[in-house]
This record gives structure tokens, C-alpha cells and sequence, in this order.
């Protein structure tokens, strides 16, 4: 009980003080503004966006699963970072570790986005592309890439699955592994509640 206590109380904190933060960011906005310091209030907004895109990536964080077949996740791991442009943030969750490991990622406002946007839509892009180890499909209503990727040992390959998703492409890893394997992992990630999110 004590420790739900302290936990409430720590959640309580740093709510509070992200949104003394948020709230002094948009008066430094608007008071910029009307004195004509358009840079300062670009900024200051810049800096509003991007600390709400690092809480959103915090939250995406949580609909995760706690474990990928028999991958544990790696909580030490995670990262929600803020993009160098001040334009969305980057979503980072690994799984099991060792010659088996997975790894999702969300990039908002990624330059990939616009080429895997055009490869999905385009069945000539599509064709030209393919060079037999890429295929287009779709994963809980949303359509992706699956890009089998051969290993240099000769052990087994690895496969990478790219989703765009709004203005978020979400990217999931996995090494060591089969095609089957890597879409039952893929379908037990709630991309539903993630774009409801990042929209």
C-alpha cells in the first residue's frame, strides 16, 4: 500500500510538472507573439509539440505486449526520443536478447515514409522493386512490407516488416527467424489503439 502511495504521488509530480512546463511554453508563445518575437514564438511552440509527441510515444509505449512468443521485452531498452527537426518523436522496444531479439520501432515524420507510401500504392513501383524477397501485404487491416533478409552465416534469416501508418512508419525486426513467426508477431501489437494515438 505504501508503495502504491509513493508511486501515486511520483505520477502525480511529474504530471504536474509537465503540464507547469507545457502551460509556461504557450505563454512564452503567445507572449512572443504579440511583442512581434515571431522566432521565440515558433520556438517555444517547437518545443510544446515536441514534449506532447515524447508523452504520446510514453503512452504507445504501454500497448506494447510484454512479451513477443517467447521473447521477453527489455523494459532497460526503451526510448522515446524527440526528432532532430522538432517534428514528432521515435518510439524504440526491444525483445529477448542473443542470437533471437526483435525490435519495434516508430518513427513520426520519417523520410521513408513517402517511398514505402509509393511502393504500397504503385503495383508497377511495386514490381520494379521486387526482387523476390519483398511482398506486400496487410497485418490487421493496414498494408506492409514483409523484406526477407538473408544472413551471412547461413543461420536463419532475418525479416523486416515497415508499416506506414498516418505519419508514423512503424518498423518491427526480427532476427533469427521465419515469415510465419515474424507476422504471428507482428498481429499481437494493437496497431489500431498505436494510430488512434499518433494520429
Amino acid at each position: 500500500m505504501k508503495k502504491l502511495s509513493i508511486f501515486s504521488l511520483f505520477l502525480f509530480i511529474a504530471t504536474y510538472s509537465y503540464c507547469q512546463d507545457f502551460k509556461q511554453e504557450v505563454a512564452t508563445a503567445k507572449s512572443s507573439y504579440k511583442s512581434g518575437k515571431l522566432e521565440d514564438a515558433h520556438f517555444a511552440l517547437q518545443q510544446t509539440l515536441q514534449a506532447l509527441d515524447i508523452t504520446i510515444g510514453k503512452e504507445v509505449l504501454k500497448l506494447f505486449p510484454a512479451k513477443m512468443d517467447t521473447l521477453p521485452v527489455n523494459i532497460k531498452d526503451d526510448n522515446v526520443a524527440g526528432n532532430v527537426s522538432f517534428v514528432g518523436a521515435t518510439i524504440h522496444r526491444s525483445y529477448g536478447m542473443g542470437e533471437k531479439k526483435a525490435e519495434v520501432e516508430i518513427v513520426n515524420n520519417s523520410p521513408m515514409l513517402g517511398t514505402l507510401n509509393a511502393f504500397l500504392t504503385s503495383p508497377l513501383l511495386a514490381g520494379l522493386g521486387n526482387d523476390g524477397k519483398s511482398k506486400v501485404l496487410k497485418i490487421q487491416g493496414f498494408k506492409s512490407r514483409l523484406t526477407k533478409e538473408d544472413s551471412q552465416d547461413q543461420s536463419k534469416p532475418s525479416y523486416k516488416l515497415e508499416m506506414p501508418m498516418s505519419n508514423a512508419l512503424i518498423t518491427l525486426h526480427v532476427d533469427n527467424t521465419n515469415e510465419s513467426e515474424i507476422l504471428a508477431m507482428a498481429n499481437t501489437i494493437p496497431f489500431d489503439k498505436i494510430a488512434k494515438l499518433i494520429q
